[in-house]
Order: C-alpha cells, then structure tokens, then sequence
C-alpha cells in the first residue's frame, strides 16, 4: 500500500470530497471560494456521469414554481432540506447557470431547462472554473473507508491512503449504478454505526402482467391526456407501456406511494382516467348509441374518443362482460385500476431513497458520530419528484454542506490557537 508522502499534491489536500457528481461539485465550489485546498475523488474515470445522462434528453435544472411550494416537494425531509433550498433556490440555480454560459427557459410544464437543452456544455464550463479556483480532480479513485483519520482508495496503481482534515462525502445512491452510484459505501458507514434506511427505487417504473397480445403490439407505446390517481393525489400527464409494465413522468409521480403500497401490501393500483374532460353520463350514453356488432376498438374510437393504445388499456383490464355494458365500461374508462405487481429494479430507477438517516447529521451536514465528516446530495434519506428538484436539492445540500465543512475547519483552527495560546502561558516562567 502506497501512502501519500511529502511533496505529494495529494498529501496537501485539506477537505476530501468523495464522489464527483453535482452534490460533490457544488461542495468543492463553495470550499473552493473560501480558500480551501480541495480534492475531488471519483471511482470513474470522468467525473459528472448522471449528471450528463440526465441532459441527454434536455437537462431539467430546476422547477420555476414559487420557493414555498418547491420548498414542500421533498415529503418528510422538507424539514431537513429547508434551509439548504432556501440557501439556494431555483432562482439561484438559474443564476448560476447563467453565470457559467447556460442561459435557461421555462418549458411549458413550468421546468427549467438550458436553451442549449444539453448538460454537457454546463458541465465542461463548471468543471473548468473549478480547475481554474484551484479545486483538484482524481478520477479512478473508489473509496475503501477510513485507515484512522485517512481515507482508503482503490486506484489503478494499487491502495492509496490520503490525509485531509475534513471529508465530504457524496457519492450518491444506488441508480444507475454503471455511471458510479452504486450504493457500495452503505457497509462502510453501518460498520461505522451511522444509522441508514434501506436504498430502493424512487420515480421508477413498474411491473404490470400484461397480456402477450398486449406486450407484443403495444411496448414503448405513449398513452397519452390521462388523469391519475394514487394516495399521492391526482395528475394529468402521459406514461409509457413497457413489455414489463408502464414507466415515464406520470407514473414517477405516484412512484413513491405505489411502492410504499406494494411493500405493505403485495401490490397497488393506480387509478387512471382515459378520457379526462369526459362527464360520466355523457360517456355512458356515448357508449350506449354505439352498434353492439361494431368492433371494441370501433366503439371505443366512436364512443369513447379513445386510441389504439389506450383501447389496448382498457381491454387488458376488464371483462368481456363489463366490455358489453355501456355503464359499466363507462365508469371503468373513468376510473380503471391498473393493478401494479412490482416497482422495476433500482439499476434502472432514476433516482432512489434511502441512505444515511437524517438524524444522523447537524445541520451543517456533518455525522454527528463522526466529527469532520459530511454527507450531502443523494446519500441522504430523502426523495423528490422529477421536475427539477432531485437536481436543486443536490446542488442545494452541496453547497450546504460545503459551507458546513468550511464552518467546521474554522472552529477546528480556533479551537487549536486557543489550546496552543493556554498551553504557552502555562509553561511561561
């Protein structure tokens, strides 16, 4: 094992920032700006993977909606969370962007975009000013925990051990586990004795048994203009059939407690309207004009103004028997229950919750078990929807916890010249 020696840039490190993704960034900027010798660590060999995954399809910033109520998107961690958001709110994000050459709009859901509707642009500008402030970066670096007050990575070249007077950790959960959040530093903190829930998908898909016909025609499909309803409420919006089930933004937000009813339950229902707008009697006697020798999909079309696809729906969850009544099928178009089996594996999530248990930290991020050690981002047992504030909190928590470690190292140095000045004047003649 090689330890870092003398003349070792990574000998001079002060603050070790473990985990290289917009939380571990967005903490290294602040300790940077502060005047603090920064090392970022990261087990691949970029640094920003999901960052950059998430912009493929138009990186979503943030959400344009009021403070207050972006503010109560993070369910029982809107407490914890608050004066990280408040510290940086989506009007903040916006600046920030800007100010690294990525001017942003408002999409017609009320998210926020760069008009270049790509991530890699920011990110290219972000890490550059970063080198240019100083902040050191040590791709291929996986952490192994603690060897006493150092920190252990496996590297290429073999075991390093790397001193720093404080750490901050922010390696993510446990999505997408091939762009770096694998979840793997779980063990190391419970062998430390930090409490931690159980990492499992967030704003994921599901698992439906879909007929073959139905699989075989329909995956990747849209369904489109439907309303949803789940114990999470109600929102319109379009989901994705999959061969496995549904996935996409309107199942993401019952995500949460589709899941929590399926582990308490065995399974959960989500309660969809395939023709929002649509009063029920209207639709009944729409549906009752209708030939009886016409085709279920001709009747649907004509009837009910449904597509192919949402037809398809429909026939996978009902009966022949409800399919030849008028009222029956009317009431079922306005509410059918789409029966969910199982939330898709966590490797395939977007984002996921669990992690390190919030009464485990201060409020300026830091373990409380463990003095000079933070934890920020999506580590942390907190989860949101999509829409801009899974990015927000971690950028927000990175910053927060950022401030926290320079906070920290302050008091540290204050603490020790006052030892050093009573330990002179006891030994003063």
């Amino acid at each position: 094992m090689t330890k870092a020696e003398a003349g070792d840039p990574l000998a001079t490190i002060e603050v070790a920032i473990v985990g290289g993704g917009p939380a571990g960034l967005a903490a290294a900027e602040m300790l940077a700006a502060r005047g603090r010798t920064v090392g970022v660590f990261d087990a691949m060999p970029s640094f920003g993977r999901k960052f950059l995954l998430a912009g493929k399809s138009g990186l979503n910033l943030t959400h344009s909606e009021p403070h207050e109520r972006f503010a109560t998107r993070f369910g029982e961690a809107n407490a914890h969370l608050a004066s990280a958001l408040e510290g940086f709110t989506p009007e903040a994000v916006r600046a920030w962007a800007e100010a690294l050459g990525a001017p942003t709009f408002v999409g017609s859901s009320g998210r926020v975009f760069p008009v270049a509707m790509k991530a890699s642009p920011l990110l290219r500008a972000w890490l550059k000013r970063l080198r240019e402030g100083g902040v050191r970066f040590f791709p291929r670096h996986r952490w192994l925990g603690f060897e006493g007050a150092a920190l252990r990575f496996a590297t290429p070249e073999g075991e390093r051990l790397i001193p720093a007077s404080a750490t901050l950790l922010a390696m993510g959960g446990a999505s997408w586990p091939k762009l770096g959040s694998d979840g793997t530093w779980m063990p190391i903190l419970q062998n430390l004795g930090i409490a931690t829930a159980p990492l499992r998908p967030a704003n994921c898909g599901f698992d439906v048994d879909w007929s073959a016909p139905l699989r075989e025609r329909f995956a990747g499909a849209p369904v489109k203009a439907v309303t949803a309803r789940s114990s999470a409420g109600q929102s319109q919006g379009e989901f994705v059939l999959t061969r496995s089930g549904v996935e996409g933004s309107l199942v993401y937000a019952h995500a949460a407690a589709l899941r929590d009813a399926i582990e308490r339950d065995g399974s959960a229902c989500l309660e969809l309207d395939l023709a929002p707008g649509r009063a029920l009697s209207d639709l009944a006697a729409s549906l009752a004009r209708q030939p009886a020798k016409a085709s279920f999909s001709t009747r649907m079309r004509k009837g009910a103004g449904l597509d192919a696809v949402k037809t398809a729906v429909l026939r996978d969850g009902t009966s022949e028997a409800e399919r030849a009544d008028p009222p029956r099928l009317a009431a079922l178009i306005k509410a059918l229950p789409l029966r969910l089996l199982r939330p898709r594996p966590i490797a395939e999530a977007i984002s996921s919750a669990g992690g390190i248990k919030l009464g485990e930290l201060d409020a300026r991020f830091m373990l409380t078990q463990r003095p000079g050690l933070f934890a920020v981002g999506e580590m942390l047992d907190w989860e949101a929807p999509t829409g801009g504030y899974l990015l927000t909190a971690c950028l927000a928590t990175g910053r927060a916890g950022g401030l926290g470690v320079d906070a920290w190292l302050s008091e540290a140095a204050k603490k020790g010249r006052s030892r050093t000045r009573k330990t002179v004047k006891a030994i003063q003649p």
